[in-house]
């Protein structure tokens, strides 16, 4: 029987469902505050404020999710930092916005001095690749919510950054045509690890070395690439109409830039650790809506635009390829598979 990921524990289809049915309580709060006038609200990359002097202020926060389990399976956690503030920042350059402030969470059963001074330098070193100042945070001791008699924890993050109004990228300016321009993951990234895990563990065991891989459990913990720095150059120096990075829903998380057509057919070569999971029973369909495979964010841009924002990538020693276009008719579709 194939694995998936709602056999693994997590319905995309429902948390949509879910999350439609937040967004419409959210929506009951947009008028509470004067001093800021709602832009952007729930739906995109980031949330979008406009306050007095007409500075548009971005809000987005995110988490790590189950690979926090890889970390404490391997006791290593200076890298889970890294992480968190990749999947903050590289969620609110989808819009056009500079990071310019992050802060912290951090739940745990117990308190463990060492380990939380390893997940911080991780935090530190993510910041440090964004040019953005953490600037507070929250260690809460839980010991009742988290179970097991070892160390266990959760680690999440919140991103404010600012955008002018002339460099905001909402993707309403997509249209058929257009070039998808893929950047090189560095790994899985910050999401599947549920299905991951159900595919990978029940063959073999974090300290296990596979050919091709390496060990896999520091493959699994290879820190999501941060892509702050060309992305906000390219904003400056190109025409972009839209950029999304590849996490939760895979390549399907394009259709919230615009409903219209999304052609992949120029994907890199597979990651070999993608491919460990693929053989262990995940059909194509199912890695494509889930995984990264090998492109963790993706620029959308004029034909004309394409050589400059290659080399701009190239620049910040990250890889990047032509993997598609954008056509009118409305829907995803990789290698011939349609996924949303």
């Amino acid at each position: 029987m194939a694995l998936t990921y709602k056999k693994a524990g997590v319905d995309i289809s429902n948390i949509k469902k879910s999350q439609a049915a937040i967004g419409k309580l959210i929506e009951s709060t947009h008028k509470l505050q004067k001093l800021a006038k709602i832009t952007h609200g729930f739906g995109h990359y980031a949330g979008i404020v406009e306050i007095p002097g007409g500075k548009l202020l971005a809000t987005h926060t995110d988490g790590v999710g189950t690979k926090v389990v890889i970390a404490n399976l391997m006791k290593k956690y200076n890298t889970i930092g890294i992480d968190c503030v990749a999947m903050n920042v590289n969620d609110i350059i989808c819009i056009g916005a500079t990071p310019i402030s992050f802060v912290d969470y951090i739940a745990a059963n117990k308190n463990n001095q060492q380990i939380f001074k390893k997940i911080v330098e991780g935090l530190v070193t993510g910041a440090k690749k964004s040019t953005m100042p953490i600037v507070g945070g929250e260690t809460a001791i839980m010991p009742d919510l988290f179970a097991g008699k070892g160390f266990s924890f959760d680690l999440a993050g919140m991103v404010v950054g600012m955008v002018p109004k002339k460099d905001l990228v909402l993707g309403n300016k997509i249209k058929a045509g257009d070039v998808i321009i893929g950047a090189k993951s560095s790994g899985i990234h910050s999401n599947g690890y549920s299905l991951a895990r159900k595919a990978l563990l029940k063959k073999y065991t974090v300290k296990d070395k596979i050919k091709g891989i390496g060990v896999l459990g520091n493959a699994l913990l290879a820190p999501t690439e941060i892509y702050v720095k060309p992305v906000l150059e390219m904003i400056q120096k190109c025409k972009v109409n839209g950029l999304a990075h590849i996490t939760g829903g895979a390549f399907t998380k394009l259709l919230r830039l615009k409903k219209i057509g999304y052609e992949i057919n120029s994907l890199p070569k597979i990651p070999p650790i993608m491919g460990l999971i693929e053989e262990q029973g995940v059909k194509s369909e199912e890695m494509y809506k889930t995984f990264n495979m090998g492109v963790g964010f993706c620029v959308i841009a004029p034909p004309d635009q394409v050589k400059k924002i290659k080399s701009i990538f190239k620049k910040h020693k990250i890889s990047s390829q032509e993997i598609g276009r954008i056509t009118s008719k409305k829907g995803v579709t990789v290698n011939s598979i349609k996924i949303a």
